[in-house]
């Protein structure tokens, strides 16, 4: 079990979400991007298509797997920001919304990649 504040866990995942994307070909445009009180974790391009990535980190699945806890709050919120970017930026491409799940345990990290996790609901 790994023991650090949630602030710092955070900032550890975010890092190694943004690599692993970087990894698969993936053009990094921003991090943490705030839109008012509203922040998207990632935001990205693959081709001609903006990724809203949202990361969520947790040092094990004892209360669910961290993707659980990206609720319609939440999908709310970053459909809310996303709409800021794209009117900051002029984007008309297609955006996807993904989930980066990252979990500590048994000494290592463990990353799963939802492509399309949710979809903004008109």
């Amino acid at each position: 079990m790994i023991t650090m504040e949630p602030k710092e866990l955070g900032i550890m995942g975010e890092d190694l979400a943004a690599a692993f994307l970087e990894d698969k070909g993936y053009k990094l445009l921003e991090k943490n991007w705030r839109h008012g009180s509203k922040e998207i974790d990632i935001i990205a391009m693959k081709g001609e298509v903006l990724v809203i990535a949202e990361v969520k980190t947790r040092t094990g699945n004892y209360f669910g797997d961290p993707e659980e806890f990206v609720g319609t709050h939440k999908q709310e919120h970053l459909i809310h920001a996303a709409n800021g970017f794209i009117e900051h930026t002029g984007h008309l491409g297609e955006t996807r919304f993904d989930i980066i799940s990252i979990t500590y345990w048994k000494g290592g990290w463990e990353l799963n990649y939802i492509k399309d996790a949710f979809y903004p609901v008109l």
